[in-house]
């Protein structure tokens, strides 16, 4: 039928983008379940460690070649992809998995907001602070969340962005290979500190199939997904898509870990994606942020 092929080029990679974020936040889920067991430091060097190995093996980067200006945002670039990594797992020990989506997709939308300062960019920073109210426990404590957790959160948001703006810096040439780099430097740092809190059940070989299960969900099947994606769709909608991250993150905590929220939680929630949506949608072409809103 005419059209037809034309239709499944448009949604196959639609199709693949979900996927990709089902399975970030299946890892989570499954990472979180791990939490009892070997401590959210210790999952969280186990993720990155076996992760950082999947990715070397990958895309090889001791071939990768970068000039002394790249050098300085690449370090920063790593050090903000174990700390977003660590205070994220952190998090999620004490609040909802989809909560502390939201909170960390804040930093990301920071960054898209900063960058433009046009009058419909005010709706977008309205909406995303009515979510943050209602989700912080600002005085009213209205969402019973905790205040540890919630700022966690939104340091692992910090991280994202810092993540987002030097990572622009660092993959100027090598592209999606230079997330190998910047994993290998987050391994070296973060790695031992997770270790070193760690519970001693980490060394247990019956927990190695399970970390590897996160690393590959979390890292190495998304990552490649996204990149297909990626080749296939606008910047705008790849972005516009991404934004529902936070509601699959709530959905996949219902589910796998019987997490649910309040009326008030999931306002807070749909407020701050409809935020991240419209500040994809109406991003100026020309604008920087649409080279680097992809994680």
């Amino acid at each position: 039928m005419p059209g037809s092929p034309r239709k499944a080029s448009v949604w196959l990679p639609v199709a693949v983008i979900f996927i990709a974020m089902l399975s970030i936040q299946s890892g989570a889920s499954l990472a979180k379940s791990l939490f009892p067991l070997v401590g959210a430091p210790g999952v969280t060097a186990l993720r990155i460690v076996l992760g950082t190995l999947i990715l070397v093996v990958i895309f090889k980067p001791w071939r990768l070649r970068f000039r002394k200006e790249q050098r300085l945002p690449l370090l920063f670039y790593g050090l903000s992809l174990g700390a977003m990594n660590y205070m994220f797992y952190l998090s999620i020990q004490t609040i909802p998995l989809g909560i502390a989506v939201a909170l960390e997709f804040t930093g990301p939308l920071a960054v898209a907001l900063f960058s433009s300062r046009r009058p419909v960019d005010f709706i977008w920073v309205v909406l995303a602070v009515l979510g943050l109210w209602f989700l912080l426990p600002l005085g009213q404590n209205v969402s019973h969340i905790d205040l540890k957790g919630a700022a966690l959160a939104l340091g692992a948001g910090a991280g994202w962005a810092v993540y987002i703006l030097s990572g622009q810096r660092a993959g100027e040439e090598h592209g999606p290979a230079t997330v190998a780099l910047g994993s290998l430097i987050a391994a070296i740092v973060f790695v031992p500190i997770g270790m070193a809190q760690a519970t001693v059940s980490i060394w247990q070989w019956s927990v190695m199939p399970i970390g590897l299960a996160v690393a590959i969900l979390s890292t190495a099947l998304p990552y490649s997904l996204e990149m297909i994606a990626l080749t296939r769709l606008p910047t705008r909608i790849f972005g516009t898509l991404m934004s529902m991250e936070p509601a699959l993150a709530a959905i996949s905590g219902m589910v796998f870990l019987g997490e649910t929220l309040t009326f008030t939680q999931t306002l807070a929630l749909c407020s701050i994606i409809a935020a991240s949506m419209g500040s994809t949608l109406t991003l100026n072409r020309e604008s920087k942020v649409e080279k680097v809103d992809i994680n």
